[in-house]
């Protein structure tokens, strides 16, 4: 757990000698009523908030130090039902919808709940974090937890709280997924950064995941530096797959100085050497990235690594990144640029890794530039088409086309729920185009586009 520096440390101790001092909290501790508590939580919640979000913005890796302080019984129990929330969601989890890791942070937030003076006012905004945090956590960790606690009472609540019908994997994602949703526009992610081969392996998923999210937003991540640097010199950890993979974020996604750049160049280019595995690790992990809908690997992000990789060394990242270059400066429409695709493809073996991430680096040229066109803008979409049966005839690639033609279809669909009128120019031209380019392309068949274009009779009431 990393300190939480002096500045929020004093606004928090600040706000608890404000919240013991204030006349909310005498009002309550005389009539005990919910009421009372709820005038307290509306004057000082919204306060601690805004102490919580400048942390959790600009030092995030700070906040499960700051969450530690705000159990103490000074706070009076506020804000801890929004931290129970944030403490469920931030374990990673298995294909079974488990965690993967005992959650201890969060039997520590729960434990400080049940054991506060407002546990019974506290209860009633804690219930689902309880039962999806009980849902993903084993039964030997719950039963732990639970006779760790002296009331009977509380212990038969949290009894209740472990609900069965959560026992059926496909229950536990829905309810994980909908109790996700609440806090969608919060920002609570946080990590900490392996110092071993075994934390790396154990707590890799929870630090990727948070650098996804923080490479996603706006957020300033100056904060990250000095651990990303410490994380990239560590020699224990470079010949390890997941090690490639940090630093391939750090690298691509990151505002680099230029003695930063220079910095991760000169060590990622030694393990690079020194790792026999290490182009194989690389290429794995730069197709999964590419594959995958919820990142983007921008020609901004190819063209910073570029700058890391020494091209000097004569090997396969050496030549994959001489022709990315080429793509981005020239544009993937560029004859130039078909021919020394072409070139590189043919040199390799059509199915090898480094030639499907070629692929992919066109294909999400041809994916951005479609699913960033408007409706109007179709006939930018006939234009663009015609680029397709180059590379198709380039890379001979059953999946490639089929990934054209599902980004295709999905525009042309677009296109025909708002061109309704089939007498109207629109519609038939996305019509005429259909019928002819994509029985060329091989996207469908004469019966598929008549099926497409068919009239849908609907049916006559029967009275």
């Amino acid at each position: 757990m990393y300190d939480l520096d002096k500045k929020y440390l004093e606004r928090l101790e600040a706000l608890a000698a404000e919240i013991q001092d204030s006349e909310e909290l005498s009002t309550y501790l005389d009539t005990e009523e919910e009421e009372d508590y709820a005038r307290l939580k509306e004057m000082f919640e919204p306060r601690i908030a805004l102490v919580y979000n400048e942390v959790a913005a600009k030092d995030p890796l700070q906040l499960i130090a700051f969450e530690t302080i705000l159990l103490d019984d000074a706070f009076e129990g506020l804000f801890l039902p929004r931290l129970l929330g944030y403490s469920v969601l931030r374990g990673d989890i298995n294909e079974q919808v488990k965690y993967t890791l005992p959650q201890d942070h969060f039997k520590d937030v729960l434990l400080t709940i049940c054991e506060s003076a407002n546990f019974d006012i506290l209860r009633k905004r804690i219930g689902q974090s309880i039962q999806i945090g009980f849902a993903m956590s084993s039964d030997i960790w719950i039963t732990n937890l639970i006779n760790a606690i002296t009331n009977k009472r509380i212990r038969y609540f949290l009894q209740s709280q472990k609900l069965e019908k959560y026992r059926d994997p496909r229950d536990r994602k829905t309810g994980h997924a909908r109790f996700k949703r609440q806090f969608k526009n919060e920002n609570y992610q946080t990590s900490t950064f392996p110092e071993t081969r075994s934390q790396l392996s154990t707590h890799f998923q929870g630090l990727y995941n948070f650098l996804l999210y923080r490479i996603s937003t706006k957020f300033d991540n100056a904060s990250l530096m000095p651990s990303l640097k410490q994380f990239v010199e560590n020699k224990e950890l470079q010949d390890m797959k997941e090690y490639v993979k940090i630093v391939l974020l750090y690298a691509s996604y990151f505002e680099l100085d230029d003695d930063q750049q220079i910095h991760v160049s000169e060590i990622f280019n030694e393990v690079r050497k020194a790792t026999p595995e290490f182009n194989d690790h690389y290429f794995d992990f730069i197709l999964s990235i590419q594959k995958d809908d919820k990142q983007d690997l921008t020609p901004e992000a190819d063209q910073n690594m570029s700058l890391i990789i020494d091209k000097t060394m004569k090997d396969d990242l050496t030549h994959y990144y001489m022709l990315v270059d080429i793509i981005h400066d020239k544009g993937y429409i560029n004859e130039e640029v078909h021919e020394a695709v072409k070139v590189f493809y043919n040199k390799n073996e059509g199915l090898s890794t480094i030639n499907e991430c070629v692929r992919m680096v066109i294909f999400n040229y041809f994916q951005r530039f479609i699913n960033n066109l408007g409706v109007m803008q179709y006939s930018d979409y006939f234009d663009i088409t015609k680029q397709f049966p180059i590379y198709m005839g380039i890379f001979a690639n059953q999946q490639f086309n089929q990934d054209l033609k599902d980004v295709s279809m999905a525009y042309i669909k677009k296109l025909l729920k708002r061109f309704t009128d089939k007498r109207g120019k629109d519609y038939q031209d996305v019509k005429k185009f259909v019928s002819t380019t994509f029985i060329d392309f091989g996207f469908l068949k004469e019966k598929e586009v008549v099926e497409l274009f068919k009239t849908r009779r609907k049916r006559k009431k029967v009275e």
